[in-house]
Formats: C-alpha cells, structure tokens, sequence
C-alpha cells in the first residue's frame, strides 16, 4: 500500500472540517425556526412584556365647545390643566415616591401610597388633581424618576357665579351634569378621535400605521341671547330688593319682545342652599307662582276686543264693603271707588270690576285664551327643568274658577311664561317663542297671533295711565315711557290648602319705551317681609323694574324719550 501523499491528507482535513462546517451551520440552520416556533409559543416574561406593548393606543386632546354670550363674551370655555401620574417601572425607589411627592408639591404622602398599593405593575397611575402652577413649576424644574406630568381639560367660568344656575356645569369626564352645560350637552361635547402608534421592545415609537390617526373634533360653540352686563345688572339689583324688604327670595326676567330672546334671568335667594349654585334649579322656569294683577291685562284687553265691555263702559263696582258675585261670592277691593269705568277697573286694579266682567265672558273664550298665549304649555325656551305652570282644566273649571283667573288667581305661572305673554302688548298683539339663544340676524321669527293691533294699542295706552295715576306710580321711570303692571297675591299655604293671610308674592311687569317697545322686564318678589311695611307689587317689585330699565335701556343704545328728559337735555 503506497503511503499517503500530504496533499491528499490535506485534502481529507479540508473535506472533514468543510463537513464539520456544514454540519454545525446546518443545526444553526434548524435550530434558528425551532427557537423562533419555541418563542411564539413560550415566551419569556421580559419577550412577552414587550410583545404585548408592540403597539399603543392614546386619545388626542379634544376641547368642548364654548358658551358665548350675545355679544360673543366668553361665558363657559375648555382650557388645558396639568395632573401628575406615576410610572413604577420608571421610579427609582416606588416605595419613597409618596414622601418625596409630599415633600416637593404637598401631596399627601399616605394618599399616594394607597394608590401605588398593588399597582406597582401598572404603567399609569394617576395621583393629582389639577395642580397649580407653582407644583407644575417644581417638579419640571426638579423632576422625580417615575413621576411625570399629563394635560387634561379644564372647563373654566369667567363670568364667575354670573347666570350660575342658568349655565350649569360639568362633571370630572366633562360630561354637563346640570344647566345649559347639560341640556346642550349634544352640541357642546366634542368628538373623540385616536392614535395608534407601533413601538419597539424599548417603546420608542416606530411608526404610525395608515388609518392610526383621528385627531377627533371639537364641540361645537353656542352663543346664548343672555347678555352678561345685562344679566348683573338684574342680579345685583334683586339681591339688593330681596335683602331691602327681608323676602325669601326674588325673580328677574328680562326679554327681547320683538324676537323672544331672553337677555337676562335672575333668580335670587335670601338662604342659597347649600348645593353649589350652578347645581340648583333656575326657579324662573321651574317654580310656577300665582301671577295676581299682573294677569288682568290678558283678559281686559279680551273682553275689550270681544265687545264684552267697552272701555269708557261704567260698571257697578261697589262704593263700599264688597261686591258678590251672581253666585254669592263675595270680592273685595284693596280701596273702593263706586261706579267705574272699566277702563279705570284696570288703572285701579279693581277685583270687583274685573269680576263682573268675566261672568259676562263664555268659560271657553277664557280657557282658549290662557291656552293661546302660552298658559299651561311649555315654553321651549331651552333652559333646564322647565314646568308647565297650573291651570285648571275644562272639566274641573267652575263659576269661582272663571272670577278667580280674572283677577290672577287659581292660576300659576312661571316667570319666563309671564313675560312672553306679556310681549303682546309690545308689539302687533302676537306673541314670540322665547329662547335663550342668540338669533341671527334674518332668522324667521315665529309669533301666535293673539290680539289685534287697535286692541293692543288701548290696552297699552290703559296700562300707560297705571303707571302715572293707579298702583305703578313707584315705578315709573324720569327716563322712560313706561306701561306696566303690579301684582299682590297672597302666598299659598303648602299643607292643607289654602292662602296665608298676611304672605305675598309681589310683582311687577312692564314695557318700555311705551311707543317702541325694546325690553319687557317682570320682577317677582317671594314672600317680602311685611313688618317693614311694603309687600304691595307696585310697591317692592315696582322700584326694581324702574331701575333696570334705567339701567338697561342706555346700555343697549335706547335714547330717553320723556318729557322730563328732554327738558334736562
């Protein structure tokens, strides 16, 4: 056997570790997918950590809308707040993270640890609430590992406690829990949207996915028929009459009649309760009262239109004691006068008169009346809470009923109903839809016929002469024309029925200027103290009429048109 030549040794050592070669990279080979199958099927802890964060899901930042007032004054808003969040796989030491919080930005420290307690796996921990802006301050400019800053939107109030209860507010998810912030809550709230993000093991991102962005959209803002300088005016001056005459409480409404928009409502009481003011209700819609005197224009100028009575008509109204009824109920008036005219029924407030003429009116004529202007139905004005007020149904109505409701009595209303009413004298004798938002110019306005145009225009002239001869002589303005009406009744008892003897609610409504009318004001007094001595309308809610009229008819640009002050020009 010949020997072997050293180049085929050589050539055996090459084709042995070429084998070997092949061999090794073939187990890496097959070894690569078993380690791949073997990790989708049983990862580690830390692979399986990072895989189930491959991608992340956030919300982006969306506002609800604005509440503007008339002249677009910001009323409501959304703006960005900041609140601290903790990380524990980002901290250091979680177990210090309370007392150092504490120490840095007054955190309590215990409250802390109760919220890390057994979340420490958690990668988001909420533990503030809005924070300041000094503790913003500090913990940018000396951090703490794990703990990091996130924005959140922050509904604000500018006009502060103004037009509280009208408003409303929102709760912690910015969803409306009462007011406008409530009722609007479809149009105001915003849409949200969301962003999806794929990231690596170490979370930084890598890309955003086609479709992975919605930035969402904002509410939509709303600009109320409220003006802001408006409604303080109202507000100040009935703090100011509810505290003068001791009363429980007090109402202001303010109204456009040519358009229904409601420039102020004010609802005023001696003891708030103890609810914050933006959570209770706004009594000028939901607590109905009995109109009293203020209500006679309705059925004066109706039984006037229909022919009932005329205005220069004298009537037996009583020089002295009371006068009764065909039925034998007796009515008494505040002061006597003998045989009246009817027009002088309604400059005096006569009950009699008033009495005697509604038994001559059809118990329908006065039961569609109520209905046509608005009695008993909702108003639709869009603030919350709204009640239909208390009127006596065909079937339960009487003889009493019928001489009652002419002078303002079984009868309840609310004050927004009121006032609309009350815009058909302002006008052509029809009558708008309130609302509580702005209206563009050119929007269509819808109005119920009511009354005819000379009808109207002796009523008004009637209600002018309450003003300067019967009970609304206090509330006349120097400014102004005025016509106008008060009203006095008696507060009703809540258990058993019946009225107290020496309680009221005292009103007051009007119109001015006289020939073009731009405002109708009405003012509720609830429950006025009678020991001071004034509780009649004319009287307590009179003067608070006169003096946002006053007030109010400058800062709309109204020129004065009396005499008294043209002379003072």
């Amino acid at each position: 056997m010949s020997p072997d030549l050293p180049s085929d040794r050589q050539s055996r050592r090459i084709r042995g570790w070429t084998t070997t070669l092949v061999v090794c990279a073939s187990i890496v080979l097959l070894g690569i997918p078993v380690r791949v199958i073997q990790l989708q099927i049983a990862p580690s802890d830390s692979l399986a950590a990072a895989l189930t964060h491959t991608v992340s899901h956030s919300v982006p930042l969306v506002r609800r809308g604005d509440l503007l007032d008339r002249r677009g004054r910001l009323v409501a808003t959304t703006t960005l707040g900041w609140r601290a969040f903790i990380d524990p796989q980002e901290s250091d030491d979680p177990t210090t993270l309370g007392m150092r919080l504490q120490d840095s930005i007054g955190l309590d420290a215990l409250d802390v640890d109760q919220a890390l307690s057994g979340k420490l796996h958690r990668r988001y921990i909420p533990i503030s609430g809005l924070l300041e802006d000094w503790q913003i301050r500090k913990l940018r400019t000396q951090p703490i590992s794990g703990v990091a800053l996130e924005t959140l939107p922050v509904r604000r109030y500018p006009t502060g406690t103004d037009g509280g209860s009208i408003v409303g507010m929102v709760g912690f998810e910015h969803d409306g829990l009462s007011g406008l912030e409530h009722t609007l809550q479809w149009k105001l709230s915003p849409q949200p949207g969301s962003l999806e993000v794929v990231r690596d093991a170490g979370r930084r991102a890598i890309w955003i996915p086609a479709g992975g962005f919605d930035p969402g959209r904002d509410g939509d803002s709303i600009r109320l028929s409220i003006d802001l300088e408006v409604q303080r005016m109202a507000e100040s001056r009935l703090s100011e009459a509810v505290h003068e005459y001791g009363a429980a409480g007090g109402r202001v409404v303010i109204m456009d009649p040519s358009t229904g928009e409601i420039l102020a409502a004010a609802d005023v009481l001696a003891s708030p309760p103890t609810s914050p003011a933006r959570l209770q209700r706004h009594r000028c819609v939901t607590d109905p009262y009995e109109p009293g005197s203020t209500f006679k224009p309705f059925v004066w100028a109706a039984a006037t239109q229909d022919g009932t009575a005329s205005p220069d008509e004298v009537l037996p109204t009583p020089s002295s004691g009371a006068h009764r009824t065909s039925f034998g109920r007796r009515i008494r008036d505040v002061h006597t006068y003998g045989p009246t005219s009817w027009r002088r029924v309604l400059v005096k407030s006569l009950n009699s008169g008033m009495a005697i003429v509604a038994e001559r009116m059809q118990q329908s004529r006065l039961q569609e009346l109520i209905s046509t202007l608005g009695f008993g139905h909702l108003t639709a004005c869009g603030l919350p809470g709204e009640t239909r007020g208390i009127v006596t149904t065909p079937r339960n109505w009487s003889a009493y009923t019928q001489t009652s409701v002419a002078m303002g009595h079984e009868i309840a209303v609310t004050p927004i109903q009121m006032a609309r009413a009350f815009c058909v004298f302002a006008g052509d004798g029809s009558i708008p839809i309130p609302t509580i938002h702005a209206l563009n110019q050119g929007t269509t306005i819808i109005r119920m016929p009511v009354y005819d145009a000379d009808t109207v225009q002796v009523t008004r002239e009637t209600m002018g002469l309450v003003m300067t001869e019967g009970t609304g002589r206090r509330a006349q303005s120097d400014l102004y024309s005025m016509f106008g009406k008060s009203g006095t009744a008696q507060l009703p008892k809540k258990e058993g029925g019946g009225y107290h003897e020496d309680r009221y609610i005292s009103s007051f409504i009007a119109g001015a200027p006289a020939k073009q009318t731009r405002i109708v004001v009405l003012c509720v007094i609830d429950d006025p103290d009678r020991s001071l001595g004034r509780w009649y309308g004319g009287s307590t809610a009179g003067p608070v009429v006169k003096d946002l009229v006053d007030r109010v008819l400058p800062y709309l640009g109204i020129a004065p048109d009396t005499l008294m002050a043209q002379r003072t020009k």
